[in-house]
């Protein structure tokens, strides 16, 4: 997220100023330029909030050093005069880039959190505390910026999304939310649990399909490089001496010399479809698809769906206070979910049930159809008794169990299959060496050999 502060000037001559956040540099100024036409607004300057440098000194105290954003050199200088600091040295930092923070310290600075609102502390506490325990530094910096504008009495919720790409849209929301609550500690607890849950599924997907997919890549390799490189130098040899090869041994050839003959075909092969796909998936029409079609998967494709159907009734269990504000939970519900064919089902078809002809919860969610028979039939239970909140909670803890239980399953079973598949693929080249290592010329060492004889020389 970038922020930009601008000034413009009205049509009868008055002066004014704002801010605006924006995904990237170019969104930002494509924002400020059609504010200023729609509102007949003459732009003076813009200003890109950066990160600058200074060097400062109390007194006849030893000078300090640090780094702070604004959107001009004077905003830092004036700061550092208020806390009664005499500016020595401000400048901008030539590389503003900061890595996003780990998922782990986000997920450890709101469990902290969490466990310390349990305790009453109070907030702007709390986040003292963390920054001077926090060690990334980006994180440290963005917690800093959070507790500066707080204390200026900023909108909480506004405050944290214009962090969002450190936190993630759905973290920053509900950290933002959250202080605006009257229920701030359930708020982080929920954000703890979910965050965790989401790390805890994504490090089993990835032992359960990552690894093993590089497993198999790199033996793809490995077998590409022995019958392209090393396999041929023991069966040409025999070709050389006219000996016919054997079935197993000469397709293996006939593999190896289109490998050899072609060799930035292969390499386009193995290299152009993975970034291909990877491309694609950083599509908006390209996730779509994908988070769709990965539902119907056999198996893995269960499992996803359930733990959507977790997160989902995690989330609305936390926000959602009654039938009349249930709209809001179920969006940011379906947001949370992190499955963008999920929440575009739930937004563009359960919702607008709901709001435009009144249809219930359980009738809209199965008009989505993104919603198993069992969570179907425990909300229209939930909703007839009127116990729809604690049926959400008990729908997510039932999901949890399961999906983690059936997901070490799956991944036991997977490095089976792999381990197997890596057994026949040595098997076919043992069975194809073995094979090559049978062949033997009828005449070592002439049997291509023609010999002319001169009769007239007899």
């Amino acid at each position: 997220m970038v922020e930009y502060k601008f000034t413009a000037q009205k049509i009868n001559g008055q002066t004014i100023s704002g801010t605006l956040t924006a995904e990237t540099s170019m969104e930002g100024k494509k924002k400020i330029q059609r504010l200023a036409e729609k509102n007949q607004l003459k732009l003076l300057s813009t200003e890109k909030k950066s990160t600058f440098l200074y060097r400062a000194q109390k007194g006849t105290d030893k000078p300090i050093k640090g780094e702070q954003k604004a959107f001009n050199k004077k905003e830092v200088e004036d700061a550092l005069v208020r806390l009664g600091y005499k500016p020595l040295a401000v400048n901008k930092k030539l590389l503003d880039f900061q890595a996003k923070p780990p998922v782990a310290d986000i997920v450890t600075f709101v469990k902290i959190s969490a466990e310390l609102l349990e305790q009453k502390l109070a907030y702007g506490e709390i986040l003292t505390l963390l920054i001077n325990d926090t060690q990334n530094l980006a994180l440290k910096n963005t917690l800093k910026e959070i507790n500066n504008e707080l204390k200026k009495g900023a909108d909480s919720q506004a405050t944290f999304l214009k962090y969002q790409d450190i936190f993630g849209k759905f973290t920053a929301y509900m950290l933002g939310l959250a202080s605006k609550s009257g229920n701030m500690t359930e708020i982080y607890l929920a954000t703890a649990k979910f965050l965790e849950r989401r790390q805890e599924f994504k490090k089993n997907m990835r032992s359960a399909l990552i690894t093993p997919l590089v497993t198999v890549f790199v033996l793809f390799l490995a077998v590409i490089f022995y019958v392209g490189y090393i396999f041929p130098e023991t069966a040409k040899l025999f070709v050389r001496f006219g000996v016919e090869l054997p079935p197993m041994t000469a397709f293996t050839l006939k593999i190896s010399d289109f490998l050899i003959d072609n060799p930035y075909l292969v390499a386009a092969f193995c290299i152009i479809p993975p970034i291909a796909l990877w491309q694609f998936t950083r599509t908006e029409k390209g996730k779509f698809l994908i988070d769709q079609y990965i539902l119907k998967l056999p198996i893995i494709g269960t499992l996803i769906h359930k733990t959507l159907i977790e997160v989902f009734c995690r989330v609305f269990y936390t926000l959602y206070s009654g039938s009349a504000e249930s709209i809001e939970p179920i969006r940011i519900a379906a947001e949370a979910s992190g499955n963008a064919y999920f929440e575009d089902r739930v937004k563009n078809v359960a919702i607008p049930l709901m709001i435009k002809k009144g249809v219930g919860v359980t009738d809209a969610f199965e008009a989505s159809g993104v919603f198993t028979e069992t969570a179907l039939s425990r909300f229209h239970s939930g909703e007839e008794t009127g116990t729809i909140k604690n049926t959400a909670l008990q729908l997510a803890n039932y999901y949890e169990t399961e999906t983690v239980y059936k997901l070490k399953n799956l991944i036991e079973i997977i490095q089976v299959f792999i381990a197997m598949f890596i057994m026949v693929v040595m098997i076919l080249l043992t069975l194809v060496s073995a094979e090559t290592a049978t062949v033997r010329p009828k005449t070592p060492g002439t049997a291509s050999v023609s010999v002319n004889i001169d009769e007239n020389k007899v």
